[in-house]
């Protein structure tokens, strides 16, 4: 099936990917509302928009991160904000504007460098740093789990987006949430808790992306 229709199925795990993003942040759509346009909350529309740049993106990824983390909130908030604050880190808040600008700094030095880490855990540490560090003060959700995705793309994991580790943090939600208040404590532990939540969603993805293999052979 996927040698037959790779798109197909990656155009569907984006859009399923969306609606669990959005969802995430408190924005729930049914799977039919969003795929026929009528889901109109404008955290689900700035995550179909995200997801249908996902592409294109990939190709800037690893070269110019900060770029493109300013992509993704010109698509995820725009019917959230004022144009003038669209792509712009936040000036105020906790953690103050100048620890994210640093912590940014070092998240774009690992992902520009080259690495012998595994693309998931990669993935998993651009995601918590980008939830934690909230760098724009709205949509970071949905761009913190772009980030993810982006990164399981380009690291070749998952190099043509036919997993949606978005829905894997769906439907394990409350894991979600636990898994990250531990990777806040920055310790070992915690990091690790983070990562294993990661892999399960990963894992859970893949199992989506099955479903929907054999759904499509069965006509």
């Amino acid at each position: 099936m996927l040698r037959r229709k790779s798109t197909e199925v990656s155009t569907e795990s984006l859009l399923r990917g969306a609606r669990a993003s959005a969802a995430l942040e408190g924005a729930e759509a049914h799977l039919e509302e969003v795929r026929s346009g009528h889901a109109q909350h404008p955290l689900v529309q700035g995550a179909l928009r995200i997801s249908g740049e996902m592409g294109p993106l990939v190709t800037t990824w690893r070269a110019a991160p900060r770029q493109v983390l300013a992509r993704l909130h010109v698509l995820g908030a725009r019917d959230l904000v004022p144009a003038d604050l669209l792509g712009r880190p936040r000036e105020s808040g906790t953690p103050s504007p100048e620890e994210v600008a640093a912590r940014l700094d070092a998240l774009s030095a690992l992902l520009t460098a080259p690495s012998k880490a595994p693309a998931l855990v990669a993935a998993a540490v651009v995601h918590g740093e980008l939830l934690a560090l909230k760098p724009f003060g709205t949509a970071d959700g949905l761009v913190a789990r772009a980030a993810e995705r982006l990164t399981l793309i380009d690291r070749g994991l998952d190099p043509k987006s036919l997993v949606s580790p978005e829905v894997g943090h769906f439907e394990r939600a409350e894991e979600y949430r636990k898994a990250f208040e531990a990777y806040l404590t920055g310790t070992a532990e915690g990091v690790a808790e983070w990562i294993r939540h990661c892999a399960e969603a990963v894992t859970a993805g893949a199992r989506d992306a099955q479903a929907l293999c054999e759904s499509m052979q069965r006509g």
